[in-house]
């Protein structure tokens, strides 16, 4: 095992500078902000990264070689999502009278990644805490990082479950250095559950390698590496000093964000995200057993990242309490989930996908419910986003008999794979509605079927305002469904949707039994 090496010492000189009146900015003294890796200087409409003299058991900024190295690849990388923010390396330098200066002269003693400033406001962990998080930004989150996924370079190897088995043996390297912060029992317990759990999904792991779904990736996707730029979410701050552990599957990338949402109480915004990626990512829907296991070793990364922070004499701060936390929801991530079906039915406007939506994280384990709505899924047979409207070809009976077959097999493949499923979709025939139940008999889970309902005036004005969805429905429609023969409701669940949509989330959890 590498021991830890913390020589930032020998930089105290060159900070000293950087944080001098002017020397970044004119007139102006530099705020720093300390990680455990770098140390950033901001001053004006200018951010400096300084790496730390460090040597850690996953990265080694050691000497002046590799701080540059680690730089020029940090701007090589971060450019691939955040083009306009990333701008140049630039020497720090010391003339032979021992002055510092950024204009070449002298000896380089260092070196400084240049960024655009961005507002601190526009740290998507910022507007967390203030509340500003909205689920328009959640949405368009989910969109730019699948995009990013689509473009990423994949990797050639095929061997998949090596390169996650390698993390997991890493994560219990990197544990074993802190056990007055966390317990080694505990710890251990957490670590063979992950192997175990590895070892069973090792077919789907390499599977996915096999099939381009490891990818050189962001990889390291938190609420502090998104910032929100002229209303649009724009990642930044890749792992760039490991090429190996940033390519990586995919859907582990994203769940370090899921874990990050999910452990900050943002369920709702958690569950959002897992579903709108998936949505548009038909090529990561079978891979969906992996994500628990996924957060758990996320989570244990930010465990022993915490750990590394605190002071060997001191297990009772803040800090300590931080790690441990996330040591406990590694294992609560791994925790069994109890398979369960539910059906929302009822006509176009009823506001079947609000209410999906709403309760999605409070169905099944962490990131809650797989929603599968019909309306997605016809736009996803069609070839073409979930928005895109379709012609009236695309709703006919032989179309919608493919959409509701597409629905059943893939809600049967979530509860396969352990996953709670909210199915969405008008269930308007009889048939359809029996067809739904069987898929849950057959799976031996509950089943839950749930019918809204709203007098013809509510859902016309629902669909006459409804903009940038994946309905396609008017107000003709809605009119030719008030003709629809929908015969018995047997064992559905009749619930009124009139009111305001949190009343009608509310009249659903109270049927399903929901706390």
């Amino acid at each position: 095992m590498t021991e830890p090496v913390d020589i930032s010492d020998m930089q105290a000189g060159s900070v000293a500078f950087l944080e001098t009146e002017s020397s970044l900015v004119p007139g102006e003294r530099a705020r720093r902000i300390d990680t455990h890796a770098a140390r950033i200087f901001l001053a004006g409409d200018r951010a400096f990264k300084l790496k730390r003299a460090v040597r850690l058991g996953y990265l080694d900024f050691s000497t002046l070689a590799r701080r540059k190295a680690a730089l020029e690849t940090e701007l090589l990388l971060n450019r691939r999502t955040a083009p306009d923010l990333y701008l140049r390396v630039r020497p720090l330098c010391r003339t032979k009278d021992g002055a510092f200066n950024l204009a070449g002269q002298g000896e380089v003693i260092d070196w400084l990644l240049e960024m655009r400033r961005f507002p601190d406001d526009a740290l998507l962990e910022r507007l967390v805490e203030e509340g500003r998080l909205t689920q328009d930004l959640v949405f368009r989150l989910a969109d730019q990082i699948r995009a990013f996924h689509h473009v990423a370079k994949p990797s050639s190897d095929t061997q998949g479950h090596a390169r996650i088995a390698a993390v997991i043996t890493g994560n219990e390297a990197s544990i074993a250095r802190y056990p007055h912060v966390l317990p080694p029992r505990d710890a251990h317990k957490l670590v063979a559950r992950q192997k175990e759990i590895a070892t069973r999904l090792a077919d789907l792991l390499n599977e996915r390698a096999t099939k381009g779904r490891v990818r050189h990736c962001h990889g390291d996707l938190h609420l502090a590496n998104i910032a929100v730029i002229d209303g649009a979410p724009l990642l930044f701050d890749c792992l760039e000093f490991d090429e190996e552990l940033a390519t990586t599957d995919v859907l582990y990338d994203l769940a370090f964000l899921l874990m990050d949402l999910w452990s900050r109480r943002l369920r709702l915004e958690a569950n959002i995200v897992f579903n709108r990626y998936l949505d548009i990512a038909e090529d990561d829907e079978a891979g969906i057993a992996l994500l628990p296991l996924f957060m758990s070793i996320r989570a244990t990364i930010r465990a022993h990242a915490l750990a590394a922070q605190v002071d060997d004499r001191d297990r009772s701060s803040t800090l300590a309490s931080r790690a441990r936390g996330y040591l406990e929801i590694a294992e609560a991530f791994l925790a069994p989930s109890d398979g369960r079906l539910i059906a929302i039915g009822g006509l176009s406007g009823t506001g079947k996908s609000t209410v999906a939506r709403m309760i999605g994280h409070e169905v099944g384990s962490p990131p809650g419910a797989r929603i599968i709505r019909s309306d997605v899924l016809r736009k996803r047979l069609a070839g073409v986003r979930p928005e895109a409207p379709l012609s009236r070809e695309a709703y006919n009976e032989e179309a919608s008999a493919r959409v509701y077959g597409e629905l059943e097999r893939l809600a049967g493949d979530a509860l396969d794979a352990g996953y709670a499923v909210i199915a969405d979709a008008v269930f308007a025939r009889e048939a359809e509605r029996t067809s739904i139940g069987r898929l849950a008999a057959r799976r031996g889970t509950t089943f839950d079927g749930i019918w809204l309902e709203a007098s013809p005036s509510q859902l016309e004005r629902r669909v006459e305002t409804r903009r940038g969805d994946a309905s396609d429905a008017d107000v003709t429609v809605v009119r030719q469904q008030a003709s629809y023969a929908i015969g018995e409701l047997d064992g559905w669940l009749r619930v009124d949707a009139g009111g305001q949509r949190a009343a009608s989330a509310a009249n659903v959890r109270n049927a399903l039994g929901l706390s």
